[in-house]
């Protein structure tokens, strides 16, 4: 049955028989990462969102497989398997060096990852679809992160006074500091590294915010 449940389940199934992510499944079809996200599977209203004819074509070209391999996963068989590697497949992020952060085409107004520059980190657990990696350079976040430290950035988590994220001015500039406090008209962050003011911002000149859940180091 062509149901818009089973098409995402085959989807998740190819990218698991192949040992990839649903991101990564996409990036190799030559897509953009974010295209089977489940962000991407429901519009906002709650309407279905379906994939395209081309992407699965697309796919199914770029893993070998044939149209009767993705009807039958569709269909549930030889599922089993693949149902385990999706689940560690799924603890994959897209990763994106801090430096090219800046550069325009990595996200979206929201500060979701968009574009094909990304590679891509395993975690040790599951995540969330829209968790993405940066990777700090420099001293400017000392003594916290460290050059060549990975961070692991939440854009749909709540964020509170004390988290730590990081933050995309409109001009480009990307920084992790702490959230010190936020208004409706500002807003005021701790620098990480105290050799580094705190800086204060209207809101209005803040592209996105999003929480950091943790680091590898």
């Amino acid at each position: 049955m062509f149901s818009h449940d089973r098409i995402w389940a085959a989807i998740d199934a190819l990218a698991a028989r192949n040992n990839l992510s649903a991101s990564g499944l996409a990036r190799r079809a030559g897509l953009d990462p974010t295209t089977f996200n489940r962000s991407k599977r429901s519009a906002g209203d709650g309407r279905p969102r379906w994939p395209s004819t081309e992407s699965i074509a697309k796919v199914i070209e770029a893993t070998g497989s044939t149209i009767e391999d993705f009807t039958a996963l569709m269909a549930g068989k030889g599922a089993g398997d693949a149902g385990l590697q999706a689940r560690r497949a799924a603890a994959s992020v897209p990763l994106l060096g801090f430096a090219q952060a800046g550069g325009g085409g990595f996200f979206d107004d929201a500060g979701y990852p968009v574009g094909q520059g990304w590679d891509e980190i395993q975690l040790p657990a599951r995540s969330d679809e829209t968790t993405y990696a940066l990777e700090v350079a420099g001293s400017s976040m000392l003594p916290l992160y460290r050059d060549g430290d990975v961070i692991i950035v939440a854009p749909g988590a709540s964020v509170r006074r004390g988290d730590r994220v990081v933050v995309r001015t409109r001009e480009g500039e990307v920084m992790a500091k702490i959230l010190q406090r936020q208004t409706a008209r500002s807003i005021e962050l701790a620098s990480v590294n105290p050799d580094y003011p705190d800086l204060h911002f209207r809101v209005e000149e803040i592209e996105w915010m999003a929480r950091i859940l943790w680091a590898s180091q």
